[in-house]
């Protein structure tokens, strides 16, 4: 089969977050399974050009229609660690990619609709036609407007289009002007209901909106979150529409690349080691604690790693790193935010608890130091308002770390109490809590502090448990398969 991928990020050239190590993952699994697979993706100045093998122009003369005339781009093809990829870049006095980061700008929702229609046009110039084109988030939701109401009359008749949503707060809501940017034209066709209107603000276009209802088949990032999203509040007002296409949505459940995140032979910690010799993990953090100058001694390290996004909880964080060290523990944390206000209060925390032998906050963002913590840590924290799907849980799992996660999305997905649940003992891999208050947070994570210290044992077979689960791209990468080969066949 031939897939394409079109993306705002992939890891590790461009990203900003989850999404980029999702379209990496899923792209290599696909190509394991036999199909050929490319990605396009923008040629921004901030790319890892370090991380680009064999950049090459291959494309020089493309022509993108844009507000009634055209932007001229030339195409790049490079390997971003074996994966197949194409570099769109424009030239053009709007400065699309040439802006030193990803997102940010006022101008996104142009710069990233700029770029669908670039990315559909060089693949009809190119006379390229894939079987499945798979777009990611609100950035890419253009690309089945594009495809089923200008291209498939131009002969783009085969492909067929499965379009994820990784995050349903982020929908790119904006005014009649990109119709007229882009090339659709006819505001009276496109502001209705059943097209591109807005839900909640009959004067907005809703790119995401958009996809849905254009596209073959809609996935977000798990199956619960998929309910979720539909039936729970959680699709930002997205919820009705989601019900009018119910027949062709669901939930895939993302995997982790399990190259890059193996304690067997992880190039970034010191000790290597597996379920069966898991004592060698107690090595690592004895490492980690040497590295972050903390007591060397009894106690559980409780960790949190991730974006300081209110998503993810903030005050649940701030309440469990006290509380762990009310319940004598050791808490690490790993994460930096866009917002300078939420900085600068953890950098606040940080000061305040900078003489305490039992606490280090790390603000900003380490790879190197993320893989010693997932190693080195007893429990990770996931106190998560919403989370589509969750990659944090799955890694700390992998290496053994116990993860206390709130029952939402791909948390509840994947995590399952070792008090509550309904599977059996050897299912169960960690802690979860369903209230989103302090409360809730300490009826995880006092169990799990409590277990550490009273029942070793349990203990143990808990982080054996979690290890064995399989969440690599096997799984995922079949679902997305059947996919396909669901609406190639409509």
């Amino acid at each position: 089969m031939f897939i394409v991928h079109v993306t705002p990020e992939i890891a590790p050239v461009a990203k900003v977050g989850g999404l980029a190590d999702v379209v990496f993952g899923l792209a290599k699994e696909q190509e394991i399974r036999g199909n050929h697979v490319e990605i396009i993706l923008p040629k921004y100045d901030s790319l890892r050009y370090d991380q680009v093998w064999g950049l090459t122009e291959t494309y020089n003369d493309l022509w993108v229609p844009w507000y009634g005339g055209s932007i001229h781009c030339t195409v790049y093809f490079g390997f971003a660690h074996g994966r197949k990829c194409f570099f769109i870049e424009p030239h053009s006095a709007d400065n699309f990619f040439n802006r030193g980061c990803i997102y940010g700008f006022n101008d996104d929702i142009l710069r990233f609709a700029f770029f669908s229609r670039a990315a559909l046009e060089f693949l009809w110039k190119s006379g390229k036609h894939p079987d499945i084109i798979h777009c990611h988030d609100w950035q890419t939701a253009l690309v089945p407007v594009f495809l089923y109401e200008i291209y498939q009359h131009l002969g783009m008749t085969h492909p067929r289009v499965c379009f994820t949503i990784h995050n349903f707060k982020h929908q790119g809501v904006t005014g009649a002007n990109l119709l007229h940017a882009t090339g659709l034209n006819r505001p009276e066709y496109y502001f209705h209901y059943d097209r591109l209107r807005d839900n909640n603000n009959v004067h907005a276009i809703n790119l995401t909106k958009g996809g849905i209802v254009y596209s073959n088949f809609i996935t977000t990032v798990s199956p619960r979150h998929a309910v979720e999203a539909k039936d729970h509040g959680e699709g930002f007002g997205l919820e009705p529409t989601l019900h009018i296409h119910h027949q062709k949505y669901g939930g895939v459940l993302n995997g982790i690349d399990y190259e890059a995140w193996n304690p067997e032979i992880d190039r970034y910690i010191p000790f290597h080691y597996t379920a069966d010799t898991i004592e060698d993990k107690y090595r690592n953090k004895i490492a980690l604690r040497d590295r972050l100058l903390l007591s060397d001694n009894e106690k559980p390290i409780v960790a949190f790693i991730g974006r300081l996004d209110p998503q993810k909880g903030l005050e649940l964080i701030r309440h469990a790193m006290f509380y762990t060290l009310h319940r004598n523990g050791q808490f690490v944390l790993l994460g930096s935010s866009p917002d300078s206000q939420i900085n600068n209060y953890f950098w606040g925390l940080k000061h305040q608890l900078n003489d305490n032998p039992d606490c280090h906050l790390e603000i900003g963002f380490n790879e190197e130091l993320s893989h010693l913590i997932y190693s080195g840590a007893d429990m990770v924290i996931v106190p998560s308002r919403f989370e589509p799907c969750g990659l944090t849980q799955m890694i700390a799992m992998r290496y053994g770390t116990v993860p206390v996660v709130r029952e939402v999305g791909g948390l509840a997905d994947t995590v399952f109490d070792k008090d509550y649940s309904h599977r059996p003992l050897h299912e169960r891999n960690g802690y979860i809590f369903r209230d989103y208050d302090f409360g809730g947070l300490e009826s995880a994570l006092g169990r799990a502090i409590s277990c550490y210290y009273e029942y070793p044992e349990h203990f143990r077979e808990l982080m054996k448990n979690a290890m064995r689960y399989d969440y690599s791209w096997n799984h995922p990468g079949q679902h997305y398969m059947n996919i396909y080969d669901y609406i190639r066949e409509k």
